[in-house]
């Protein structure tokens, strides 16, 4: 392209849309427009959809990509008066009754074509339920000299992009060989987001110590859980940082929920849809605090999946429901506990200092093992924090553009 050719027009957002397709004819009638590409696809757009999502200074804010169009002040519905393909390859549309022309860029646009059932998820990988009995260890990555690279948001991360991506897929993943040192974690949990703080701190130390405030902080053996279901929005995700582990047992112990309640709903329908119905009461009643919240065990998406597990058995409160409700909730509730006892779910595997496990406290229980510390002093010590699900999303979206704004730039 000679210096002088028209360049293509901006997007209303802040990414790059590499051309993989050109666009090769283009149709129109009042209210809706149709592409034809060079691999043959048609792809149908709404006027109103295309006026709205319009890249110019009256409807977006060129600064911050945030739109500044008012729909309802425009003095009649937005229709197309023609259309046409520019000398640039963009979409060139005059809109009636404002008169205006608008332009569009062909790689935005094709990845927006919202008339083929474009996944709402992208880029993200789908759960798959796993079982223990088929999964003997998280899946892992060696991140040695990782922390020790500059880490830019905006540049291409492929460890990084593959650890989230395993998270989102399985609902955990192991990095190793991380330096053991105390503010490691910190920085970590930067690269993916912004860390939430909890009533714990926004780290948290798990290791034994006096006058201890959870069990997590004993040797004992922890059963099967998620982390604070007596919050509204319990954490997302879950990071434990192993800096220290010379003890006698305590192997950490994983399920994935999402197994175990798509086991029930095979083989238990009734008491499958009690769990994802009764909202049991999830309480921390402690000295300086008292958070307390009603949701069911078992929360399902619109396409009815699952979504979030909630449980941990040593933080319900009493439960409050109908009368006649309370044995068939207990029956239900009995009927997951026995099968989270069950061994085909549960991952076994042990913390080497070093060790950095990710996982998504919504959907995947964590627990360990009893341990012994000893007659040395041995000593076993997790530092943690927790982030939302919506920092992972967010972190993946960026490193997609990444990629992207690498292809395009290469062109």
């Amino acid at each position: 392209m000679s210096s002088n050719a028209t360049p293509l027009p901006a997007t209303p957002d802040f990414d790059s849309w590499p051309i993989e397709h050109t666009i090769t004819d283009v149709h129109h009638a009042s209210r809706t427009l149709t592409l034809v590409w060079s691999d043959g696809r048609r792809s149908h757009y709404h006027s109103i959809w295309l006026r709205e999502n319009a890249a110019d200074d009256s409807t977006i804010n060129p600064a911050t990509r945030e739109r500044i169009l008012d729909l309802s002040r425009l003095s009649e519905w937005p229709v197309i008066d023609s259309a046409h393909l520019d000398d640039a390859g963009a979409l060139s549309v005059t809109f009636a009754p404002e008169q205006i022309e608008l332009r569009f860029h062909p790689g935005w646009l094709r990845a927006h074509d919202y008339s083929h059932e474009q996944s709402n998820d992208t880029p993200f990988a789908s759960a798959v339920p796993w079982r223990g009995a088929d999964h003997g260890e998280p899946f892992s990555l060696d991140a040695s000299g990782w922390l020790e690279r500059e880490s830019d948001p905006q540049e291409v991360d492929p460890l990084l992009e593959e650890a989230l991506g395993a998270v989102m897929r399985d609902g955990i993943v192991r990095l190793r060989g991380l330096p053991t040192r105390e503010q490691s974690l910190d920085t970590i949990a930067h690269r993916i987001g912004i860390p939430r703080p909890t009533n714990f701190g926004a780290l948290f130390d798990v290791r034994s110590k006096p006058d201890p405030d959870s069990n997590a902080y004993t040797a004992i053996a922890l059963p099967p859980h998620v982390d604070l279901p007596t919050r509204e929005y319990q954490p997302g995700l879950q990071l434990l940082h192993c800096l220290k582990n010379d003890t006698s047992g305590g192997s950490a112990v994983m399920l994935d929920g999402f197994a175990v309640a798509e086991r029930m709903r095979q083989d238990y329908p009734t008491q499958f849809e009690t769990l994802t119905r009764v909202k049991w009461c999830f309480a921390n009643t402690a000295r300086s605090s008292d958070y307390v919240w009603h949701a069911p065990l078992i929360a399902l998406d619109d396409a009815g999946n699952c979504s979030e597990i909630r449980t941990a058995d040593f933080l319900r409160g009493p439960l409050m429901v109908p009368f006649d409700e309370v044995e068939a909730a207990y029956a239900a509730l009995m009927v997951f506990q026995r099968l989270l006892g069950e061994p085909e779910f549960a991952m076994r595997f042990n913390y080497l200092p070093g060790d950095l496990v990710i996982f998504d406290n919504r959907r995947l229980l964590h627990g360990r093992d009893a341990f012994d510390p000893g007659q040395e002093g041995g000593s076993r010590w997790l530092r943690g924090c927790y982030l939302e699900r919506d920092e992972v999303r967010s972190r993946l979206r960026m490193l997609a553009r990444a990629r992207r704004r690498a292809r395009v730039e290469a062109e």
